[in-house]
C-alpha cells in the first residue's frame, strides 16, 4: 500500500492532486491519503481528512512507501519503522508554508541520503512509475544520542556541557 500523508497543520493539495491523478491514469487501487482540511478532495483514491495518532500508525505501518510532505515528523516515523519515503516539500512562494523551510529539510535529507526527493510534480509523477526502485533506509532509532541527552541533561541542570567526542 502507499500511504500519502501531508501532516496534520495544513492541506497539500498539489501533492494530493499529483497522486491522486497519478493513481487514475495507471488504475493504483493501493493508495490511501491523509490530505487535511482543504477545500480540495481526491476523486480516485480513498482519503480522510485527518487520522489520529493510531491510525496513522497503523497505515504507516502497513504501508510499503510513504508519500508525504518534507515534515519531519512524518519523515522520522517513515525513517523509525524502515519505510521508504518519497517527500514533495511545500514551497512558501506558493503558499503552502511560511518560508522554504521544507525545501532546505528536503535537500539536507537527500544529500544524507535518507530520503527520496521530488521538488515539483512532474518529478513527484517520475518517482511515482518508479516507486519500486526506492531503497528503504536503515532505521533509525526512536531515542536521542547519549552525547545529546548528556548535553541537555547538564545545560538543564546548569553544569558545563560535558566534551563530546568528534
Amino acid at each position: 500500500m502507499i500511504f500519502v500523508t501531508v501532516g496534520s497543520d495544513i492541506p497539500f493539495d498539489r501533492l494530493v492532486r499529483t497522486v491522486d491523478a497519478w493513481a487514475r491514469e495507471n488504475q493504483r487501487h493501493d493508495v490511501f491519503a491523509q490530505v487535511g482540511r482543504g477545500a480540495w478532495e481526491p476523486e480516485f483514491i480513498p482519503f480522510a481528512p485527518m487520522l489520529t495518532p493510531t491510525e496513522f500508525r497503523e497505515r504507516l505501518t502497513a504501508a510499503t512507501v510513504i508519500v508525504a510532505h518534507a515534515g519531519m515528523g512524518t519523515i522520522l516515523s517513515a525513517l523509525q519503522h524502515s519505510k521508504p519515503v518519497l517527500v514533495m516539500p511545500r514551497r512558501g512562494k506558493l503558499g503552502e508554508t511560511r518560508n522554504d523551510h521544507q525545501m532546505d529539510t528536503a535537500r539536507q535529507l537527500l544529500e544524507l541520503g535518507k530520503v527520496n526527493v521530488a521538488f515539483d510534480e512532474e518529478e513527484l509523477r517520475t518517482q511515482l512509475d518508479t516507486l519500486g526502485e526506492i531503497e528503504v533506509r536503515e532505521p533509525i532509532s526512536p531515542y536521542a544520542e547519549l552525547d545529546l541527552i548528556s548535553g541537555l541533561r547538564a545545560f538543564i541542570h546548569g553544569h558545563p556541557l560535558p566534551h563530546v567526542k568528534s
